[in-house]
């Protein structure tokens, strides 16, 4: 007998019939950098299509982003000032704080995920304390999390997620959290999140980057699988309610051997290399816009539940047209 696969291809109807890995709008998370300011609303050079909002525009951002049905975005803030302790962070009056209550009040139903990590707060733009040597301190910084933890719950977050990689983290803000009476804010860890490369353009988007050295010491070594499995397991033990994966695109080996491996939905982060890589090669003609899609199929076909990227809109924007 002569086997005959073609015949499940013919055509769109039936490909679509017999397609294995879908993707949902509801899939997305949408990235947003929110500055200080009013009117502000400037590209990002390296990362076309992308902004700095203020909150006021950002407002206007998140009403368009609620149309298209997209539930959930994860915002990054730019302060005014920085120093050595991130103080701008946990401010009660701080860019992060003001955005997360006013989109509140607007959509009171969009999920607002906010990252707590230090860099773009720091003068030194490293993700934690430093101590003596110049080095990060692991448990001080803990407890500077935690202040920012809760400040984000106080302006009404959703869900918080820890980018720092700091051991003990997310054990040390949920228990603060549910001190301060607030059990229902979930936790994100960004539990895989490697030492790459790729972050270039989001360092130059959130003015990040580290005044020296690097975050080797604190981020995952890009050689390792394991020890993704590793620092997984022990945010699940420390109360994480999801788990991610950064970067998504170069990692989707990690992705799925820890959505095999976990019982806790899976985040993948698509992270703004991976997102500048494509735009650019699609503006220059280089590849068709069709490739973003099948970028976002292959993350969610690894197994990623939610996908964090800078082409959310464009993506749901497509799936909302094709019903």
């Amino acid at each position: 007998m002569i086997h005959r696969p073609r015949r499940l291809r013919l055509n769109e109807q039936i490909r679509e019939l017999v397609r294995e890995t879908h993707l949902l709008v509801k899939d997305f998370i949408y990235p947003l950098f929110v500055v200080e300011g009013a009117g502000v609303k400037k590209e990002i050079t390296s990362m076309p299509g992308v902004f700095h909002f203020s909150v006021d525009i950002l407002l206007e951002e998140i009403k368009e982003i609620e149309a298209l049905n997209i539930r959930a975005v994860l915002l990054f803030g730019l302060p005014v000032k920085k120093d050595a302790c991130g103080s701008e962070s946990y401010a009660q009056e701080g860019i992060i704080q003001k955005a997360v209550r006013e989109i509140k009040k607007i959509c009171p139903k969009m999920i607002v995920i906010t990252d707590l990590c230090m860099c773009s707060y720091t003068d030194h733009g490293h993700c934690g304390i430093l101590n003596e040597k110049g080095q990060v301190d692991n448990d001080k910084t803990l407890l500077y999390l935690q202040k920012i933890a809760v400040s984000h719950a106080q302006a009404g977050v959703d869900i918080v997620a820890p980018s720092d990689m700091m051991d003990g983290r997310v054990h040390a803000i949920r228990q603060v959290l549910d001190e301060s009476g607030f059990l229902d804010v979930a936790i994100m860890a960004y539990s895989a999140k490697y030492a790459s490369s790729f972050y270039g353009p989001f360092r130059d988007a959130a003015d990040s980057a580290p005044s020296f050295g690097d975050r080797k010491s604190y981020q995952m070594d890009i050689a390792n699988t394991n020890e993704a499995l590793k620092e997984v397991r022990l945010d699940e033990s420390e109360g994480a309610d999801i788990v991610m994966v950064k970067p998504a695109l170069l990692y989707l080996d990690v992705v799925k051997k820890i959505k095999d491996n976990t019982l806790l939905p899976v985040a993948a982060y698509s992270v703004s290399g991976e997102y500048s890589m494509l735009k650019h090669a699609i503006n220059a003609g280089l590849l068709s816009p069709a490739a973003i899609m099948e970028a976002m199929i292959s993350i969610k076909r690894a197994g990623a539940d939610l996908i964090i990227t800078y082409f959310a809109k464009e993506v749901a924007k497509e799936l909302n047209g094709a019903k």
